[in-house]
């Protein structure tokens, strides 16, 4: 289906599921507690307020990932290649932010947290980014809807 078919609307009127919401919102929620383990260095931080954090950023992001699964009609190539770049990117900063917490000695549960709020930044960001420029793509036709 083209933009201009009668059944489907352009990109920029069609509506989509709170994709970009809940990935952004589950980065807010990594920075807040990686800010909060941060504030501790070099002390041992309480991990109660940044597990729970790092528990509901996992929540809303793995309900972005179902979500974003379900979309039928999307620019699936163009967030294929915009998410590849973005996380490439990201990867690489969320390794330098590691290598900075190992460097300043933190090491155990601490560090396990702190781990996983960056998968979860690393993750987030290409999905917002590349679901945003996704959205506002035409749909390729389907092979024999030319």
């Amino acid at each position: 289906m083209t933009a201009g078919a009668p059944d489907e609307a352009p990109p920029h009127e069609r509506r989509f599921p709170p994709i970009a919401g809940l990935a952004t919102g589950a980065l807010a929620l990594v920075v807040v507690g990686g800010i909060l383990l941060a504030s501790y260095a070099p002390r041992p931080a309480p991990l109660a307020v940044a597990t729970a954090l790092l528990v509901v950023a996992l929540i809303a992001l793995a309900s972005a990932a179902v979500l974003l699964a379900r979309l039928r009609e999307f620019a699936w190539t163009t967030f294929t290649t915009v998410f590849r770049w973005a996380l490439l990117a990201y990867v690489v900063s969320a390794a330098m932010i590691e290598f900075a917490f190992v460097h300043d000695h933190t090491r155990g549960r601490s560090l396990v947290v702190v781990t996983l709020m960056l998968v979860v930044f690393a993750l987030s960001v290409p999905t917002t980014i590349a679901f945003t420029v996704a959205r506002y793509r035409d749909v390729a036709p389907r092979v024999g809807e030319l």
